[in-house]
């Protein structure tokens, strides 16, 4: 590929569904999204990606039920350890003064972890807890993660959900009808190629 977008935005949307789908709880599809979180990482890695964010949980999905919120709490968590693992840059960013932070998360927040190598590092964020109105009043808290060249959302809905609203603001947006517990790679590589063609002109 000749152009390669150095920052990708995902937003895994459709765990519920997926779970309601194959006969589980609402709650139970969280953890069958981290394996696909686990592979996207490595490819976009292969593939030359310089930086990922994913959204994790918003303060909106807090005003579900508890045991929903639980479960994306512990998902998430287990999916920033298991992002350390791999040769990631990682940083947390989120309301930490709302209960529904993970205080296992909270030394992500402060800076930047840095990998055990130095070579072919993937900066990786996650938005947790996030909200685009507690972003803005709190004077741009997101300010640290770059511009993003490339969104994609996985289960069909074609919208931002207030994914990061000054981040995105060029954004180019990428649409997979499958559900993100069902990921495989190749949707990664369709959205690569789509982003080929699109005519990056940033307003000029």
């Amino acid at each position: 590929m000749k152009r390669i977008p150095e920052h990708i935005g995902i937003i895994p949307d459709g765990n519920r569904r997926w779970s309601k789908r194959n006969g589980l709880k609402k709650e139970d599809g969280y953890v069958h999204g981290l394996e696909p979180g686990l592979k996207l990482v490595k490819a976009a890695q292969n593939y030359g990606i310089k930086e990922l964010t994913y959204y994790g949980f918003t303060v909106d999905n807090c005003k579900r039920p508890k045991e929903q919120v639980t479960a994306f709490s512990k998902a998430c968590v287990r999916a920033v350890k298991m992002a350390e693992q791999e040769n990631t840059e990682l940083y947390v960013i989120g309301n930490t003064n709302s209960p529904c932070f993970p205080e296992e998360l909270l030394p992500y927040t402060s800076h930047r972890h840095k990998p055990r190598y130095n070579k072919n590092i993937l900066k990786v964020n996650f938005l947790i807890n996030y909200g685009w109105e507690w972003d803005m009043k709190n004077g741009w808290a997101s300010h640290e993660i770059p511009r993003i060249n490339l969104v994609i959302r996985w289960g069909g809905m074609c919208r931002l959900s207030g994914f990061l609203p000054i981040q995105t603001v060029y954004s180019d947006f990428y649409v997979v009808k499958e559900l993100w517990p069902d990921f495989h790679e190749k949707q990664f590589a369709d959205a690569l190629q789509w982003y080929q063609k699109q005519d990056i002109t940033l307003g000029g």
